[in-house]
């Protein structure tokens, strides 16, 4: 198959690249290593440094839509910008996906795109997004449902949820699982934004990616990609300090404008339509980006 990965330098991207490759097809990276590491393409994918804000053309059998502005506290600053990379850079992908007659599959989210729920969220629960984030994602979806409709696509929406893995960058905001072991890993003051009760689901990336790949081979639907574990931030902070093995306890700051409070998702039309769920649990997830960091 050939496969384009938009965003493939980045912390999803890439270890879905590495599966791809893995399993021997074509792929090409669109990246342009504003957030993404040249380092994280492997020599067997062909990397394209391009901005999809601006058009561009691919030859391919899918497309992999994940070059996003992602991080919540930037869309709030910048809301013009982040629609531009996630509105904008959507309906690019789609142009290009069209014009070589590739299937799309669309990585968006599912904690910013329903905002605060009372249970674990449906595809057909409303969409009541809490920041310019999930309002970019929801206009994005929008975008991919109005083209299957005018050009008989059968594109795919994948509604993540708080993704955490190897490779992972505590430089943002979302990668809360990167910034507790970094820096309990350091010593370093470790701040929890409110009083930690808000709650998430998290996804392993490994997870994330085999749910790419069933994607890949499905016409259509949006579909919740998570555990559907609600696990509370300072539920997360203690395993992460138990795994690092630190007695530090955390600082608690001001909640950010932004943040929803309580975020999980219902995952069974994935499992029923995609033959998917995801297969690890917290604990030995944290574990294992754990060692990771530790190697790098």
């Amino acid at each position: 198959m050939r496969a384009v990965v938009t965003g493939g330098a980045g912390f999803i991207g890439s270890h879905l690249v590495d599966a791809l490759v893995a399993r021997g097809d074509e792929v090409t990276v669109i990246d342009d290593l504003s957030t993404g590491r040249r380092e994280l393409v492997p020599p067997q994918a062909r990397l394209v440094e391009h901005d999809v804000r601006v058009p561009f053309e691919v030859e391919a059998d899918v497309v992999f839509h994940l070059a996003a502005q992602a991080d919540v506290g930037t869309s709030m600053q910048r809301p013009s910008f982040d629609a531009e990379v996630n509105v904008v850079g959507t309906v690019n992908a789609l142009e290009a996906a069209r014009g070589s007659g590739a299937h799309l599959v669309l990585a968006s989210t599912g904690g910013a795109i329903y905002g605060d729920v009372t249970g674990p969220a449906t595809e057909h629960d409303e969409l009541r997004p809490v920041s310019a984030y999930g309002v970019a994602k929801v206009a994005a979806e929008a975008y991919v449902a109005a083209w299957n409709r005018i050009h008989t696509n059968g594109h795919v929406c994948l509604r993540f949820a708080d993704v955490y893995g190897p490779r992972q960058s505590s430089s943002l905001e979302g990668g809360v699982v990167a910034i507790f072991l970094e820096r309990l890993g350091r010593g370093e003051e470790t701040l929890i934004f409110g009083d930690g009760a808000q709650t998430r689901d998290f996804v392993h990336v490994d997870d994330v990616v085999a749910a790419l790949l069933a994607a890949a081979d499905h016409r259509g639907g949006v579909y919740n990609v998570g555990s559907g574990v609600e696990t509370s931030v300072s539920a997360l902070y203690a395993l992460c300090a138990e795994i690092v093995g630190s007695k530090q306890p955390p600082t608690y700051a001001e909640a950010r404008p932004g943040d929803a409070r309580r975020s999980v998702l219902d995952c069974s039309r994935a499992h029923g339509e995609l033959g998917w769920r995801a297969g690890l649990d917290l604990e030995a997830g944290l574990l294992g980006t754990w060692e990771s960091f530790r190697k790098e």
